[in-house]
Order: structure tokens, then sequence, then C-alpha cells
């Protein structure tokens, strides 16, 4: 782990202050492993006042603040629960760049300069963001849940926490994976995925089969509860959705699936946690996939892009049986504090027990069971939540929907802008949404043919008999170069809203909303957001009349690249 004095170093660097002064924390006991809990209503609310109010504590809020700061304006950060940094201090540390060539500013600072290794500890990252922000005597009001918007016309005026306290601000910003503030001030956006034919895009709606063919199953697994009885059922994981090629390219309100960034270590680790609610059957699915693997094969599963990618630190995995609860995130985005509750607990029993069963099940291989027993917990990492991450990773929420909607011809370099706020290089991303049914051998083919090459269709495949499971909404595509990021899709059209910025869940579509929502570029384009709040602030303006070229003036100064 560095130094304190290393961390202060880059803190500094990253907010041109004096040293780092006593770090924000919360006061009140912690309240174990929840996402929506009581806090007491306070006994004197207060109202404060700030220039720039941002709520939410993703890396796009510290930057934001970090930024108004230094252009002179008063700023302060509202969160949800107890910590600051979102999924880089929750346990994702091995980070997706895309093309690091891209990544300027603070961002840079962060995530190339800081982030040198695989393995970084989640509490040195927020450590690190903490010092930022303390340097900055930018305050950190920790379990403030929004109740309500207040505006005046199209003008936010004000926000209301569940606590009593409320804040009044002249610039808003919105730096939630959820889209939570601009949904309750009113503002345009979408949740799920648009029809394919909407924008003209290939990726978006339903999308039957995996484009990478690791994701799509590579051998035949039963879906019914008595295998080859449709009559029985199906097995839980599988939606029982029979393939239905007319159904490729339609909209719907499902989204990716969810999970926790499990930090893992060899080092003398607390074992992984039976959960309360544990029932075998839940995993019948990851049994019978990991059973039907060949000798050959199955061994890689641990090591590689299958049901578990076990290393020391940031564990994760992909494939069509993962720790990702396929099917679990539905109802997240627009649902109360207490569905998410409810959301957030069904995904802590079944990852916890996705990793209990592939310890101690007898039905796993023993070769497999040894080596997911050798790790666990990390004692020092956590210690809030027994080592669990505090955060469930919500890859995908609320969208936007501003002036400028960025899809995935712009990440394919078809459709460029000039005002550029930042850069995005990842690949168009989206893991498996659901597990429906391939009823024939010709389905399970076309599924696989539509992006792989027919001699990796194995003899195995070949010889397919019956139903299986299959998957759907599975993509990665390859961005060819970097792409610029419109300022008009950080902030609402001018009739929702003048004075709010959203660098997070910015207005995109599914598919490039899968690239542009890297930790990275939500830091870049959190940097951007807080200049331009500067800017509007200065000049008396709705944030859509900020001048670019001024912007761009003062973000170039600032090491952001944006070309």
């Amino acid at each position: 782990m560095r130094s304190p004095y290393c961390l202060l170093l880059l803190a500094t660097a990253c907010a041109g202050a004096a040293p780092a002064k006593e770090l924000p924390r919360p006061t009140t006991p912690s309240p174990g492993l929840r996402y929506y809990y009581p806090v007491p209503k306070a006994a004197e609310p207060q109202t404060y006042d700030f220039d720039v109010v941002i709520y939410g504590a993703s890396p796009a809020a510290v930057s934001a603040a970090c930024q108004a700061k230094k252009m002179g304006r008063s700023a302060a950060i509202f969160v949800f629960r107890r910590h600051v940094g979102g999924m880089s201090s929750s346990g994702l540390s091995d980070v997706d760049y895309g093309k690091k060539e891209a990544i300027g500013g603070m961002a840079k600072k962060v995530f190339l300069d800081f982030f040198k290794k695989q393995v970084q500890s989640p509490a040195e990252v927020e450590t690190l963001f903490l010092t930022m922000l303390a340097d900055l005597d930018i305050p950190v009001f920790f379990e403030h849940r929004l109740e309500r918007v207040e505006r005046d016309g199209a003008r936010i005026t004000k926000v209301v926490f569940e606590n009593g306290h409320a804040a009044r601000g002249k610039v808003f910003m919105d730096t939630t994976y959820e889209g939570d503030l601009l949904a309750r001030a009113g503002v345009a956006h979408v949740a799920g995925r648009e029809a394919g034919a909407e924008f003209g895009e290939k990726l978006n709606g339903v999308q039957i089969g995996a484009r990478s063919a690791p994701h799509n199953f590579q051998w035949r697994v039963d879906p019914y509860v008595v295998p080859g009885d449709p009559r029985s059922g199906v097995i839980e994981g599988v939606d029982g959705t029979p393939y239905a090629a007319e159904e490729h390219g339609k909209a719907d309100k499902r989204y990716q699936p969810f999970c926790f960034r499990v930090f893992a270590t060899k080092k003398d680790p607390l074992p992984w946690p039976k959960p309360a609610q544990y029932r075998t059957e839940r995993y019948e699915l990851l049994k019978r996939y990991v059973n039907a693997a060949p000798d050959s094969t199955w061994w890689n599963l641990v090591y590689s892009r299958g049901p578990l990618k076990l290393n020391e630190g940031d564990c994760n995995s992909a494939g069509p049986v993962s720790l990702d609860y396929v099917g679990g995130s539905l109802g997240w985005a627009e649902g109360s504090y207490a569905e998410r509750e409810r959301i957030f607990q069904d995904h802590v029993n079944y990852q916890q027990g996705y990793l209990y069963f592939l310890a101690n099940d007898p039905s796993i291989p023993a070769e497999l069971r040894d080596r997911v027993r050798r790790f666990g917990l990390p004692k020092k990492e956590f210690p809030e939540t027994a080592g669990w991450p505090h955060e469930l990773y919500v890859r995908e929420g609320r969208r936007l929907r501003g002036d400028y909607v960025l899809t995935e011809h712009d990440c394919l370099g078809k459709t460029s802008v000039e005002d550029s706020v930042g850069l995005g290089s990842f690949i168009m991303d989206s893991h498996v949404v659901r597990r429906i049914i391939y009823k024939t051998a010709k389905d399970a083919h076309i599924t696989h043919l539509r992006t792989s090459k027919p001699e990796e269709i194995t003899a195995a495949q070949q010889n397919w008999q019956g139903d299986m499971v299959g998957v759907e909404g599975q993509f990665d595509y390859a961005v060819p170069k970097p792409y610029r990021i419109s300022y008009r899709a950080i902030r609402p059209k001018k009739a929702d809203c003048v004075n709010l910025l959203v660098p997070t869940v910015i207005s995109s579509t599914h598919p490039a909303f899968g690239s542009s929502r890297m930790e990275p570029v939500f830091m870049i384009l959190g940097q951007s957001a807080g200049a331009a709040a500067a800017l509007a602030l200065d000049g008396g303006l709705a944030v859509q009349d900020v001048d670019y070229a001024q912007l761009r003036a003062i973000l170039l100064k600032e090491g952001q690249l944006l070309d």
C-alpha cells in the first residue's frame, strides 16, 4: 500500500491545493450491509447554500466539485450513504480504460498515475478522493437521501432530503449511477433499451444470442427442472422465454445485470459467508454448466472468462453463468428506495450463495471447490460490512435525454461533434440481460454464427439435441478509435431545466452508454461539468448558453483531452 505521503502528493497535484486536512467521514454507527436504512430526522433541520450542489458520490462528483472550487465557486457533495468514490472505491479496482491515451485531466492523475498496479486497495482509493476534497475545503454530507426537488419554472432552486435538511444552489449536478436527481426534477430521461430502429443501431433493443462466443453457452445445458420435460418448469436463472428471431432489435425496459465486485485474498482470508437465505436449487444452472464442461475445459473457468475469475484483489466474471445476477436488476432504476433495498439484499444473497456453493457443494468438482476455498474476503477492506463490498455495481440506470444523444454511430466514428467535453474509447459493452430457451440446434447455431466463425462451433455444439439454455442481450463491440462526447449530452434541454448538469448518466442510447459508462470517463465529464457550472455562474447564464470556446480553453488548460 502506498504511504500517506504519496497519497498526499497525488491529491495535492489533483487539487492544486494546500496540504491535506482532516478527511470527511460519517459520524453515525454503521448499519452493516444495507442500501437503505432508517436515518433519524434532524432535530434542527438546516438549509445549506452553495453555488454548486452535487448529488451522488461517484468519481464525477469529486472532479466536478474540485474543478468548480478551483474556479472560485463554493461546492458541496451530498451522499446517499457513507462513502465517496462510487465503484472505484467499492472493489472495482481492475478499471476498464479503453485507450489510456484518451484519458486526461484529473482522471489521468487518478486512474493512470495512481492506478498503476491492477490490484488496488479500495480503502486507499477512497482516501485519495477524500483527500482531494479536504484539500479544497469541499464539504461532504453523508446519509442525505434525496426526497424532493423544488423548482421555479425551468430552474431548480432547492433539494430536500429525507432527514429534513435541504440545500439551495445556483447550479445542481446529478452524479449518481441511477439518475435520481434528474428524475425528481422532472427532466426527460429513459431507462431500458431503445428499439434498434429508433437511432438506426445494430446493437440496441433485444439482442438474441451473444456477440462474443465466450459469453454464450459453449455446451448444452438443459433448462428444465426435470431434464427433457418442459412441463416440470424451468430452473432458476432462466426466464423461460423461447428463442424468437422476430424479437431481435425491439425495445424493452430491461438493462444490464448488476453484481458486487468482490475483493478477494488468499492471505488469512475470512471464509466465504453462507447467506441467511441460502438455497442450493438457486444454483442448479451453475451446477449443470460446470459439470457439462468437458474435462479439458472446466478447469479454465476459474482462471479466465468463466463462472468466476478468482485472483488477489478485484474478482470479475463473464460468460453465461457468473457472479452477475442476470435478471435481478429489473426495477432498480425506477424503484423506490425500499424496493432497491429488497433488490440489494437479493443480490447479497445470490452472490454470497454463489461463492459458498462453489466452495462447498459436493456437486462441484473437487479441484474447483478447493481452489475457491483457498480464497476469501479480506479482513482489512470494507470493515463496516465484514469484508463484503458496500456498494452494488449499478451498471445501468436511467439515462438523460438532452439536445444531443450519443449513439453507436458516435462510438464507431461515423458521427462526430464540435463541442467535445471529453473522450470515450472503451468497447460498446453489455453483459447478458436474459437467459432464454433455444428450442432447436438450429437456433443455437444461428446465435453463435451471428458473430462467430463457423469453425469455432465444435462437434459437441453441432450435436446438440433438445432444448437448451441460451443468452440474450450480450455484446462487446470494438470502438475503432477514441470518440468525442458532446457538451449537449451532459445537460438537459433548455425547456427541461436551465441549471442542471449530468456527467454520469449522460444523454445516450443503451449501446453507447455501454462504452461511456466507465469510471475514468465519469471523472473526465465531471471535471468538464464543474468548469461549465463555474462559467454559467460567472456569466449569469443557463448551462445551455455557456460559451463553448471559453469552456474548451479552460478544459485544455486543465489537461483535458478533447480531440
